[in-house]
């Protein structure tokens, strides 16, 4: 199995890594292969609903949004971590996300999703919501943990320090891997859920 874990921050060892870096070990632990690809840093534009995507099956702008993409549709599970930029994700996160979730057209049913978020003080339960609509929109069930899942500290040092944040993050972890087995065994046994096809509903007519 394996999980496929974004990280959004610019810093590439910093309070959002410190996160991702100890769900990482519990997958491991759990045999469960996991690889975290930093965005962050990265000069990601955003969307321009060109819809090239459609005929080409991948967007229009070839970047890292198309090299993850692959990585995407092969993992069982997704994980997106993000710092806090005025009570809301990195935008550069945001417009990769926008992209890789718009630009995919694979069946992402059943990939389970995972957000984690960081923060000095607030506005983590705003970026929290905010990164979980990317995996409601197209079937991907959200694990949760004990708690929202948030570390707090404004570098690596002091997340190091938040106990309780980073519990959060193992439980999360370990409760994402026991989901994702699980689908696996559904799959097997049951198959996905039959689809109907899409209605589409202008509120304009």
């Amino acid at each position: 199995m394996k999980v496929l874990i974004i990280n959004g921050s610019p810093n590439a060892k910093g309070s959002t890594y410190t996160a991702l870096h100890e769900m990482e070990k519990i997958f491991l632990s759990e045999n469960i292969e996991a690889e975290i690809v930093q965005v962050g840093h990265l000069p990601v534009r955003g969307c321009i609903a060109c819809r090239k995507c459609s005929e080409t099956g991948k967007c229009v702008f070839d970047d890292i949004v198309n090299e993850i993409a692959d990585k995407f549709e092969k993992c069982d599970g997704f994980v997106v971590g993000s710092p806090v930029y005025y009570a809301s994700a990195n935008a550069t996160l945001v417009a990769c996300l926008d992209r890789l979730f718009y630009s995919t057209k694979f069946d992402k049913t059943m990939k389970v999703g995972a957000s984690v978020v960081s923060a000095r003080r607030g506005g983590l339960s705003s970026t929290f919501d905010e990164l979980n609509k990317y995996f409601t929109i197209c079937g991907m069930p959200v694990a949760s943990g004990q708690y929202w899942n948030s570390i707090h500290g404004s570098d690596a040092d002091d997340a190091a320090q938040d106990a309780e944040g980073l519990q959060s993050m193992r439980t999360l972890a370990k409760n994402m891997a026991f989901l994702m087995k699980s689908i696996a065994l559904g799959k097997e046994k049951y198959g996905l859920p039959e689809k109907e096809a899409h209605l589409w509903t202008n509120f304009i007519r």
